[in-house]
């Protein structure tokens, strides 16, 4: 699958929005002055989250925000709540939960509309929750262990518009080491991406580079030579040798596709 046009901005979560404002500031500069949506769909409730990204966008310059929701399916069909989508230069997902993001919005006009944004040269953001639904597969579930257990990892379709990679966020600030190395002990095709809080990786033409305070780890287990997930019992450990692992702070790059730091 091939690495779609616009810039992905992939947030780990808790973005500071009222110090330095480093991520929010790099979304507004790539955005100008265009329209930027704030879809607060994978939270149950709005809990004002549009109100207090206007406020962390407020004197960095941006066109026009406007606020997407949804309370059901029927709502991702509208054509009026499409055409949101249609005539904005950007999208940013707020956190919550990637499970209600994925129930409301796919296989709907919403979903499309995203997909269409992104391959016109769109902007896609999303903290958080937001952030893990841009992977192909979405981890869903898991404990904070850092020993990794079978039962521990609930996979889901995402998004789609990062292909053949796991984002896990909140990472070194709730341990979810153990959940994202059982997830990749699963799917060992699929790159592992671990965000911390206030870091992001912004996606482009393959290349992933670091903004923020925090880490990004990356778990790459294509090569690994043992994996007992097939086979591993409830609440058993999984066993996983030769993985490889990567760990990047602010300014470093990595090559998606060949799964190796840039140069």
């Amino acid at each position: 699958m091939p690495f779609n046009r616009g810039p992905l901005f992939v947030i780990g979560g808790h973005e500071d929005k009222d110090g330095s404002r480093k991520i929010l500031g790099a979304i507004a500069a790539e955005l100008g002055q265009g329209t930027l949506v704030i879809a607060t769909i994978a939270s149950a409730k709005r809990d004002g989250y549009f109100e207090a990204y206007c406020e962390g966008f407020a004197p960095l310059g941006i066109g026009r925000l406007i606020e997407l929701y949804l309370d059901d399916r029927d709502q991702a069909r509208d054509p009026a709540r499409v055409r949101i989508i249609d005539q904005a230069e950007g999208i940013f997902f707020t956190g919550g939960d990637q499970s209600r993001l994925m129930s409301l919005t796919g296989d709907t006009p919403i979903e499309a509309a995203i997909h269409a944004l992104h391959d016109r040269g769109g902007l896609i953001a999303g903290t958080s929750a937001g952030a893990s639904a841009q992977g192909e597969t979405m981890l869903v579930g898991g404990s904070g262990e850092e020993t990794p257990r079978i039962d521990d990892i609930e996979l889901a379709p995402g998004l789609g518009l990062i292909p053949d990679c796991i984002i896990d966020q909140h990472f070194a600030e709730r341990g979810r080491i153990g959940r994202l190395l059982g997830a990749v002990s699963r799917r060992p095709d699929f790159l592992g991406i671990g965000i911390d809080e206030d870091t992001a990786l912004r996606i482009e033409a393959g290349t992933a580079q670091v903004i923020g305070s925090g880490g990004v780890t990356i778990v790459d287990a294509s090569q690994a030579s043992r994996s007992t997930a097939a086979g591993a019992s409830t609440g058993g450990i999984v066993s996983l040798h030769g993985a490889t692992l990567h760990a990047l702070r602010d300014g470093e790059s990595f090559d998606l596709a060949p799964r190796r730091p840039a140069k």
